[in-house]
């Protein structure tokens, strides 16, 4: 699936993924700062995200196989990958299928483990939004606000929105909300075990329980050549929490 992308500087070869729910200009900011330092950076929308095309397949491994597609098209010679959330476990589930292709890894606050079920509440919010109904990001919110009571949750997930038909006022989002609520499962599976030896740093928020004591150790066991970074008063969102502590330790680790 060829996705779409924004591409920023010249240089080395940093590509960025986001999350469950978000796209790539989430990361604008943070990758023109990279793009400054001499790295030619790529934000990609992952597929059913952002404008990549939408598509009833979704899983890590067809993930990682878009991202393999990607750096082909490209020909991206040996790039540094950095993923957060869901972006980081297919960073993961792509040195598990191509171990040699990158040459250092970023992995923010997401471990290899399969977790739980624990978007339930914020999808049953996504749903609740009828957009037969909803006409401006206002209603849509105040249909987010009884369900979610975060506001940083609700202002990113309102990101989503656009209009699908300007012409008949009809919005909709621009995630796959459809494939990812009937494949939600395939995110929650765990990596399969690899071994590396690619320079690994693993940045989590203080305040975050994505990462524990046990991941690291997990983290140590399939990468020999591991750093980690806590970065204090940061939650799951360390990146939009804390940008430049983020950003200077991703610097500190790539240079």
């Amino acid at each position: 699936m060829k996705l779409a992308y924004r591409e920023y500087g010249q240089g080395t070869p940093l590509i960025i993924l986001h999350g469950l729910f978000g796209q790539s200009d989430n990361w604008n900011t943070l990758a023109k700062g990279f793009a400054e330092k001499g790295f030619r950076v790529f934000t990609l929308d992952q597929r059913n995200h952002g404008l990549s095309p939408h598509s009833d397949l979704w899983s890590y491994n067809h993930m990682a196989e878009d991202l393999k597609e990607f750096i082909e098209e490209h020909q991206l010679q040996k790039p540094i990958l950095l993923g957060h959330s869901m972006g980081g476990k297919t960073v993961m589930y792509f040195n598990y299928l191509f171990p040699t292709i990158a040459s250092k890894v970023i992995i923010c606050d997401i471990a290899a483990r399969a977790y739980p079920p624990h978007h339930n509440e914020v999808l049953k919010a996504l749903h609740a939004v009828d957009f037969d109904f909803i006409k401006n990001r206002k209603d849509a919110e105040g249909v987010l606000n009884l369900h979610i009571s975060d506001y940083g949750t609700k202002q990113f997930l309102l990101k989503n929105i656009y209009w699908k038909d300007t012409a008949n006022n009809v919005m909709d989002w621009r995630f796959n909300l459809k494939v990812i609520t009937e494949n939600y499962d395939n995110i929650s599976f765990g990596v399969p075990d690899f071994k590396s030896d690619l320079p690994c740093l693993v940045i989590k928020g203080e305040k975050s329980h994505y990462i524990n004591s046990d991941d690291e150790a997990e983290f140590k066991n399939r990468y020999s050549n591991v750093k980690f970074a806590s970065i204090e008063g940061a939650g799951h969102w360390v990146h939009a929490e804390k940008p430049k502590e983020f950003f200077d330790y991703v610097m500190g680790f790539l240079d």
